[in-house]
């Protein structure tokens, strides 16, 4: 079994990062409001998945909510890009 971090763009242009051990279970909960909390809130939804990495444990993909979390919003853009490289450089800023 897999774990997984994701990100999630919501209508207002925010982003909500989460992790979960059963992606599309966690998407659907979030895409039908029965997921409560930030992406239930008025101008939220609709909700588009943008980003999301397996890991082999779940301490991992907790880390990598914890550290997307903290990003700017420059530097999550760049994760939805995939800029690995980019991604490193911003790090070391």
């Amino acid at each position: 079994m897999g774990f997984y971090v994701y990100m999630l763009e919501c209508a207002d242009s925010s982003y909500y990062t989460g992790h979960t051990d059963n992606l599309e279970a966690r998407l659907s909960s979030h895409y039908d409001g029965t997921f409560k909390g930030y992406t239930t809130r008025k101008g939220k939804r609709p909700l588009r998945l943008i980003f999301h990495e397996e890991f082999a444990t779940r301490n991992e993909a907790f880390a990598a909510e914890k550290r997307i979390k903290g990003w700017s919003r420059a530097k999550k853009l760049v994760l939805v890009r995939r800029d690995w490289a980019e991604i490193e450089r911003l790090s070391r800023e």
